[in-house]
């Protein structure tokens, strides 16, 4: 089970969910976003890092070229796509993770033909599930997200038996910092 730790933002945070076991970090690109890292202090972070862990930019509306620049200047792994991008407009050379909201269902067949390397659905807000039957057609890598935790996470991987699980707000303490303790029990449910 590949296991992801998102809305990074220090190293301390970065250093335990790596202690716990997870294989890929989400460093938060999207200005907006209370978990946003500037490609400056991301550079300073990747620094302590191990280069086992995916290092995984997360992106929402940004031209291709912008994503490509930021993914080689830190040297990320995947590029973490959250907007309306169409396949033609993802970045060349760059491993894509397609993030896509879930609602009430989710049009499996056309997302299978994606040239993403994976499909992460998610939630229809921040914080929230769904129905993680619904994950389970898919012929892609499947990352299941959205308010997942220690609580639920098992029932997630039973109910979608997808490729990896990531998760973010419900491991928080406060937007962008991670509550150890919940991090922990998240990381160890997942990788049971």
């Amino acid at each position: 089970m590949m296991v992801k730790i998102c809305g990074i933002t220090n190293e301390d945070d970065a250093l335990a969910a790596i202690a716990g076991g997870a294989a890929a970090l989400g460093l938060n690109f999207c200005r907006s976003s209370p978990r946003y890292i500037s490609p400056e202090d991301a550079e300073r972070l990747l620094q302590a890092l191990p280069a086992a862990v995916w290092k995984v930019g997360v992106f929402m509306h940004e031209p291709r070229e912008r994503v490509s620049a930021v993914v080689q200047r830190l040297g990320l792994d995947v590029a973490q796509l959250h907007g309306e991008e169409p396949p033609e407009s993802y970045p060349e050379s760059v491993r894509v993770w397609k993030a896509i909201r879930v609602a009430a269902e989710i049009d499996m067949d056309r997302w299978n033909g994606s040239p993403a390397e994976a499909l992460l659905l998610d939630g229809p807000a921040p914080g929230r599930t769904f129905n993680w039957a619904l994950a389970a057609h898919g012929r892609k890598k499947i990352i299941i997200a959205g308010g997942l935790d220690a609580g639920n996470v098992r029932q997630a991987i039973a109910t979608a038996r997808p490729w990896g699980v990531d998760a973010c707000s419900r491991i928080e303490s406060s937007p962008g910092r991670k509550d150890h303790r919940k991090m922990s029990e998240f990381l160890k449910a997942a990788l049971e």
